[in-house]
């Protein structure tokens, strides 16, 4: 099971930064304003501790998320999307018209119970 995924629009906008940019990361903070929108960086641009959390990858890109967002979201299932639009980060896609996204539901009874268990 897993806690993040992606939609096939947002992968083809990853595949083609990855192809400009090389290795990626996906970082969410939660922080005011776009801070709390999945942003991208390049590989070693977006500082990592132990205050991030790995949720996953998509698209061979890790996705982290900051401590306190993740207790906000732990019960849900997230999906990265995209759409049209100037966000107002350093995220790689904004000079593409685009921001990425997430769209949320809550796990099912067997998600809830598999990710109690890890």
């Amino acid at each position: 099971m897993e806690r993040i995924a992606i939609t096939n629009k947002a992968a083809l906008v990853v595949n083609t930064l990855k192809a400009k940019h090389g290795d990626l990361v996906f970082h969410q903070s939660g922080g005011c304003c776009d801070g709390s929108a999945p942003m991208i960086f390049e590989e070693g641009d977006m500082y990592l501790d132990d205050n991030d959390i790995l949720l996953g990858t998509v698209e061979g890109v890790n996705f982290y998320m900051s401590r306190d967002q993740f207790e906000y979201w732990k019960h849900t299932h997230l999906t990265v999307d995209v759409t049209e639009g100037r966000g107002a980060s350093f995220s790689l896609e904004i000079p593409l018209g685009l921001r990425f996204l997430i769209h949320s539901r809550l796990f099912t009874k067997a998600e809830q119970a598999f990710f109690k268990t890890i």
